[in-house]
């Protein structure tokens, strides 16, 4: 009964739920036609009559819930209208057409959820039709009361007096409510497959129920067919008594004719005695006759039930033929059940499929995230060793200028020595020059006689120039190397903006073209000036020289990407 319950409970929210999002997609007033209506009036008959006590009549049990439904006029007085409506209506002989009927008219009055509601309230009264596990009498009933409220939004017009309400037969018809299970989504599949497999328990359940009822239908049918052919026997036997008693009755009719002519024509004693067997006679007619009457009465009565019982017969193979279209209907659906539930294994065995290979998906991510942190781990570490190494750098270079400042402040303050030495060399060369000069000029006879001296002089006074030059050169060309990257400082920019007449690396002639580098600030000829690179302090490519652009290679290419 629990289950039946709420196999019940689920058809009444899928059939109202239905109903309700069929009619407001319509947009139209509903009849009777609709077939979405006609399955919630099915559906609700199905609850009405679960649990119902049965009443014994002559054709045998009768369960009708025209009953309880006859008590809503006495709980709610607007009902009342409703109540007369329908046992005024002409063509309604059944209780089951006068609770349809009732159904009907409540859902067109949009009052069916209170009318059902006042009723549910009431276990007292509904205990007197309803057992006491019915759905009525338990919390699926107020739970299906509850939901009758969404009909009020339902317009519903119906004609009651063409439409035969007694014959309709109450079959569910669960196609409706499973067409469109394929569509949902992924999230509402798990619901609607407990629904199904709720729907299915119930139809197996129904088919079951039915299977009984068809079993005490065909009992009764022999049973019936064993007192019809006990009433036949009966018949028989009363017509062979009629027969005999008719006999009886002409043969008294002529023994009561022959003493009435022989006593006319006998004397006076005999009439006496022949009176007194004729009042015997007389006695024996009347018994006779009521005999005759009450087996008269027997027969007709037995012809009565006779009729009866073909009556309920018809009745009953009527119902047998309902029920077995029926039983076909709902085969016909529980093959659609189990089609459905292939067909949603399949889409299981595939979902898993899929499950499956999304899962190997994610391991083979995982395995490439783990590498990617491996990587990044090394990248780490690398970039920690780059900083290590930067800062030593930095340390080294730190140390570098530390031990070598001193050095090269020395070096620097030698050349500007040399350089001093230098001008004053080229001075005292001018000089010494001009004073030949005059000399030449003031003993014009000696100029041819004393050449060799002039040029001896000239000559040392060279030599000792490319003497001061070489070192000079080789201090400069040490600080380049040492220092190539590194600009220069604020005291040494006077001394390299100085522009010297020859290039610092192959000591060439003033007449060329020279070209400063911008990394050292040096001065160098086109032959070693030729490369470009960027630098940090410009983007554009600037012009180097030779030493500068092999070292800033090398510092390039070590250095981490």
């Amino acid at each position: 009964m629990a289950n039946e319950r709420m196999n019940l409970m689920n058809m009444a929210k899928l059939s109202i739920k239905g109903l309700i999002e069929s009619a407001l997609n319509l947009g139209r007033t509903l009849d009777s036609d609709y077939a979405p209506l006609q399955q919630f009036f099915v559906v609700m008959e199905h609850c009405l009559k679960h649990g119902l006590k049965a009443k014994k009549t002559f054709l045998g049990q009768n369960k009708s819930f025209w009953g309880p439904l006859e008590l809503v006029e006495k709980l709610v007085p607007e009902a009342a209208e409703i109540t007369a409506s329908v046992k005024d209506l002409p063509g309604l002989k059944t209780p089951v057409g006068r609770g349809r009927a009732w159904l009907r008219l409540a859902l067109m009055q949009k009052k069916l959820s209170e009318y059902m509601k006042a009723l549910i309230n009431k276990k007292e009264l509904l205990s007197e039709f309803y057992e006491p596990n019915a759905l009525m009498m338990e919390e699926e009933g107020a739970i299906i009361a509850g939901l009758l409220v969404g009909l009020n939004v339902i317009d519903a017009n119906f004609c009651m007096k063409g439409e035969d309400l007694d014959s309709q037969v109450g079959v569910i018809d669960f196609s409706m409510y499973l067409k469109d299970g394929n569509s949902s989504k992924g999230s509402e599949g798990d619901g609607q497959i407990t629904a199904i497999l709720d729907q299915k328990n119930y139809v197996e359940e129904l088919n079951r129920h039915l299977n009984a009822t068809v079993n005490n239908l065909q009992a009764k049918v022999d049973a019936l067919e064993k007192s019809n052919t006990k009433l036949t026997e009966e018949l028989a036997v009363a017509n062979n008594r009629i027969i005999t008693l008719q006999e009886e009755m002409e043969r008294v009719k002529e023994e009561s004719s022959y003493i009435l002519e022989s006593n006319r024509k006998g004397p006076k004693q005999d009439r006496t005695s022949e009176g007194q067997a004729l009042s015997e006679a007389r006695k024996h007619l009347k018994e006779e006759t009521q005999l005759r009457l009450d087996v008269e009465k027997e027969l007709e009565i037995q012809i009565s039930m006779r009729q009866e019982m073909e009556l309920a017969m018809k009745m009953l193979e009527k119902d047998v033929c309902e029920k077995q279209d029926a039983l076909v209907s709902l085969r016909q659906q529980l093959d659609d059940l189990r089609a459905l539930k292939h067909e949603l294994a399949f889409k299981l065995q595939s979902s898993d499929l899929g499950v499956k290979q999304k899962s190997e998906l994610n391991s083979r991510l995982e395995e490439k995230t783990n590498q990617m942190a491996a990587t990044i781990k090394q990248l780490e570490q690398r970039l920690r060793q780059a900083e290590r190494g930067r800062q030593s750098a930095e340390l080294d270079n730190r140390l570098f200028k530390q031990d070598f400042g001193d050095k090269i402040n020395s070096l620097q303050l030698e050349v500007e020595e040399l350089t001093k030495q230098r001008h004053q060399l080229e001075l005292e060369l001018k000089q010494e020059r001009e004073r030949r000069l005059q000399n030449n000029r003031s003993i014009p006879g000696k100029g041819s006689q004393k050449p060799e001296p002039k040029m001896d002089g000239k000559h040392k006074i060279q030599e000792e120039n490319v003497k001061l030059k070489k070192p000079l050169d080789e201090s400069h060309r040490c600080l380049l190397i040492k220092l190539p990257s590194r600009p220069v400082d604020g005291q040494d920019q006077p001394l390299l903006s100085e522009k010297p007449q020859i290039c610092q690396l192959c000591q060439e002639d003033g007449s060329l073209t020279k070209n400063v580098c911008k990394n050292c600030r040096g001065t160098f000829c086109n032959a070693c000036s030729t490369n470009e690179l960027p630098l940090p302090s410009s983007i554009k490519p600037e012009r180097v020289c030779n030493p500068c652009h092999e070292h800033l290679m090398k510092q390039y290419s070590s250095s981490p990407s």
